[in-house]
């Protein structure tokens, strides 16, 4: 078992009263990590400490920011292994995930580091005489950031990074179901030179997280807050920052669909497919959650692709052949056998899989998917491809923006010229043609639509989010007023 603390103004401590909660293993079912159970008076202190903070670290020349993150991006590489073990003991992910995400925080930091010299401001001609005028973009205070467990080192990286890069100080209200594994980050960057103070982060059990988010969203020196998660929290969350007229950046859920059109290579769709289904149990915002395609190739891409999601089989992820580990928990696996079920009662067709125990539930897909069933709609968040058969393009479209989320999407087909102009239809933040529905790059706009949230992580999107646009003008002759 391991043991994750509060860390406050470069100091890891314990919680009012010795507070604790445990993450249990979901595999093992033995303890994980026990962690501090915040308080909001440890909370609010934390966003004390960060407000106290922002003034030296805004004022920190762009190349130390810059050595820092760039520091904290060799320093999580040199640590992957520690991370690896972790993300399995809390989450139930594998090496390769672990991996993955240790490898793309990198270079998220490594963005954000070359981002400090990019807060780029402008010359406006101002309309009247001997006045000199400047848009200029400056660090706008204490972020919030609120990470959650499905990719907990690039979700927490991505939170913390270009905020710090602009100049900003970070609360970070980690995930209760990854603790430590977020607490490793703030290891990382306390080693890589970031000053006390900069980053603080905050445990609590999951009774708690309303009121400490609360109060967090309400304390004066929070100018922004950044929010990954699910809809249902991240409405709770905009409601709130509303009342205390705080901007928001919500990255939320997901229901992809890959279009995959008659002259498409077979054979790249099926592997993009498994992939983007089936990858990390299909626990990823932009997961392929619906394959929609035509139906003069349907039944050669689902019998073979059928074939494909066989070979594969959820396991324990500390075996080192395991290419699907578990899912978050066993009440997440129950929810998505539910969903398999409903749809098969209701006439789709079960291709392959469906086993569900405990926490495990092999790859599964549904041919013959329709709209009367839940899994149609709904975000089903585990290793799941549902089928939806189309006569052609405009009803590809029409039922690819059949949904309330519109975060990622992608196209299959070998005429480039249909493809883009089918990709300019969808209603989604992404859209990739000829790739998986999961790609991230740190410089890219990434963000979603509808009800998968707004605003953008990524390049110069990310520092228009996380700074203030303020207008000074410099008058260097004499004004004549009216009065």
């Amino acid at each position: 078992m391991h043991s994750a603390a509060l860390l406050i103004d470069g100091a890891w401590a314990p919680a009012s009263g010795e507070a604790t909660f445990d993450r249990i293993d979901p595999v093992s079912r033995q303890v994980a990590t026990r962690a501090a159970a915040a308080s909001v008076e440890d909370a609010v202190h934390a966003a004390n400490i960060a407000a106290r903070t922002f003034p030296a670290w805004s004022n920190t020349p762009p190349s130390e920011r810059r050595a820092c993150l760039n520091a904290a991006a060799d320093r999580l590489l040199e640590r992957m292994d520690d991370f690896a073990e972790t993300v399995m003991a809390e989450t139930g992910g594998t090496r390769s995930w672990s991996d993955y995400n240790c490898r793309l925080a990198a270079s998220i930091l490594r963005e954000a580091a070359s981002a400090t010299t990019h807060m780029n401001g402008e010359v406006i001609p101002a309309d009247r005489p001997e006045t000199f005028a400047m848009g200029l973009r400056q660090p706008c205070g204490v972020v919030l950031g609120i990470a959650p467990w499905n990719a907990p080192v690039v979700l927490a990286t991505r939170a913390l990074a270009v905020p710090l890069a602009c100049g900003n100080t970070v609360v970070l209200k980690a995930s209760e179901l990854c603790p430590r594994t977020h607490g490793l980050l703030g290891d990382v960057l306390a080693e890589a030179g970031l000053p006390a103070g900069s980053v603080n982060i905050i445990h609590t059990n999951q009774e708690r997280a309303p009121q400490i988010v609360e109060a967090l969203i309400a304390h004066p020196a929070v100018r922004r807050i950044n929010f990954t998660g699910s809809t249902r929290v991240g409405r709770i969350v905009a409601e709130t920052a509303a009342r205390h007229l705080k901007r928001c950046i919500l990255g939320l859920s997901g229901k992809a669909p890959m279009i995959v059109l008659d002259d498409a290579d077979i054979d790249a769709a099926i592997d993009a497919a498994a992939f983007g289904a089936f990858f990390h149990q299909g626990q990823i915002c932009m997961s392929t959650e619906r394959i929609v395609i035509c139906d003069s190739i349907a039944d050669e891409f689902v019998d073979r692709f059928g074939h494909r999601a066989q070979s594969m089989r959820a396991g324990d992820p500390r075996d080192t052949s395991c290419v699907l580990g578990a899912m978050i928990t066993e009440q997440a696996a129950q929810r998505l056998k539910g969903l398999i079920d409903d749809a098969v009662v209701k006439g789709a067709q079960l291709v392959t899989g469906g086993r569900q125990e405990g926490v495990f539930v092999d790859p599964t897909v549904l041919d013959r998917v329709s709209p009367d069933m839940r899994v149609y709609y709904e975000e089903s968040f585990g290793p799941l491809a549902s089928i939806i058969r189309v006569a052609d393009v405009e009803e590809a479209v029409s039922v690819a923006n059949d949904t309330e989320f519109g975060l990622a999407a992608s196209i299959f087909s070998r005429d480039v010229a249909r493809a883009l102009d089918l990709a300019k239809r969808l209603e989604t933040g992404a859209c990739h043609i000829n790739g998986a529905t999961i790609y991230d790059e740190p410089q890219m706009p990434f963000g979603g639509v509808k009800a998968s949230g707004y605003g953008h992580f990524g390049g110069r999107a990310g520092i228009e989010e996380f700074t203030e646009l303020r207008w000074i003008t410099l008058q260097t002759g004499r004004e004549t007023y009216p009065i």
